[in-house]
């Protein structure tokens, strides 16, 4: 007869706690010394334990999104941020799910990330120029706009709107901290982007456009007056795809800059070796990531003799299972030349795996290559501070000074 987990006296992970943001490894390492596999946090349980995480993705048709609980829970319902939140692709399932994913998947290949490498170098060698000058700034800043840049590039949009653009998906970054004061800021992050997105859509419909080469956006416009898309799931598809890429490759290239700086053997031969900077992105994933995945038991699942009720939420904290000493020798070890052994879900696993990786791979591989080319001898006194755990979470703040070579 399995344990109701309902029943257990599992340890406790207090994930809404900046202490834990800044430095959560201390804190599963203690929950598994209690539970191997379970616990419980202010937000559900946390599945702990890299094996049950990827047993899990495997159950994936008795699981359901967890979006409209992330939304319950920050009484969200009927503002602009939880109508999202609720029908975003990650949120949808089944038919509705491979709908949109089949028409989005022909732009999101490893080929077509390939073709947009060469944008990718332009964008970062422009702000490269404009920045490595003063020598010192903050390097999370820096990296934020470079994504974004390459993202409207990509769509064929104007720079001009970047800056409030920006602020907006930073908020955004946030979705699920599940704080309820966050919910005013979420809700504003939400309505300017859906506003840029349909002035986007109906400026090149009117025929504004930058250039005459086609791009996603025409790919995406296409799509839609082939009957396969309406106007509000369009702009729900653009500002998921600005918020995706604006996260991942912000966030992860300053994670891995944290770990470069005091490492210059390290740094130099990312500089030198873009194939070396790919072992090192490898193992900055398995160390230490960005984003959790959540998820709600659409039934009573029993996973080694433990019965979880259905309507429980989970939490997979795939950003940081790669420090699970069962899956990984020496885990607290940064080691990109380590043998392989592991690997890393930062992007997930199953039907709603991030389909956007492969152009985030490429984005981060080609901006670390260059950056570390063009500014040598890094130095910092560390993180400012942290993101919340919960979100999207990452560094926030790191300031830097270097040499410009």
């Amino acid at each position: 007869m399995p344990a109701r987990a309902t029943s257990l006296d599992l340890p406790w992970l207090a994930m809404d706690e900046p202490a834990f943001a800044a430095d959560p490894f201390p804190h599963f390492a203690a929950a598994r010394a209690q539970h191997p596999w379970l616990a419980r946090s202010p937000f559900g349980y946390v599945i702990n334990d890299y094996a049950a995480i990827r047993d899990f993705f495997r159950m994936e048709e008795r699981l359901d999104n967890g979006y409209d609980s992330v939304v319950a829970l920050m009484k969200a319902k009927g503002t602009a941020w939880g109508r999202f939140q609720e029908s975003h692709m990650l949120s949808a399932n089944g038919a509705a799910h491979k709908r949109v994913r089949d028409i989005l998947a022909p732009a999101f290949t490893p080929r077509q990330a390939n073709a947009h490498r060469g944008l990718m170098r332009e964008v970062i060698a422009g702000l490269l120029d404009e920045w490595a000058p003063k020598r010192a700034f903050d390097f999370e800043e820096f990296a934020s706009w470079f994504p974004i840049t390459v993202m409207c590039r990509l769509l064929g949009a104007s720079p001009e709107a970047i800056p409030a653009l920006r602020d907006s998906l930073e908020a955004l970054g946030l979705s699920t901290a599940m704080d309820p004061s966050l919910l005013p800021r979420l809700d504003a992050a939400t309505e300017i982007a859906d506003a840029y997105c349909h002035q986007l859509m109906a400026d090149r419909r009117a025929g504004k456009r930058l250039s005459e080469e086609q791009d996603l956006l025409d790919m995406l416009l296409a799509a839609q007056d082939a009957g396969g898309l309406s106007d509000r799931e369009l702009a729900d598809i653009l500002i998921f795809l600005f918020v995706a890429g604006y996260d991942t490759s912000k966030n992860i290239l300053t994670l891995i800059m944290y770990e470069l700086i005091g490492r210059p053997e390290m740094h130099a031969r990312c500089a030198a070796d873009i194939d070396y900077c790919r072992k090192v992105i490898d193992e900055n994933f398995r160390y230490r990531s960005t984003a959790a995945a959540i998820r709600v038991a659409g039934e009573e699942i029993v996973y080694r003799d433990v019965a979880i009720e259905p309507g429980a939420m989970l939490w997979f904290p795939i950003n940081v299972i790669g420090r699970d000493p069962r899956a990984c020798d020496d885990p607290d070890r940064f080691d990109p030349d380590r043998p392989r052994q592991f690997s890393p879900i930062p992007f997930s696993l199953g039907a709603h795996i991030c389909l956007g990786q492969y152009i985030a791979r490429a984005q981060i591989e080609e901006g670390l290559h260059l950056m570390t080319q063009r500014m040598v001898n890094m130095r910092s006194p560390g993180p400012l501070a942290w993101r919340p755990f919960g979100g999207v979470w990452g560094i926030r703040g790191l300031p830097v000074e270097f040499e410009v070579a």
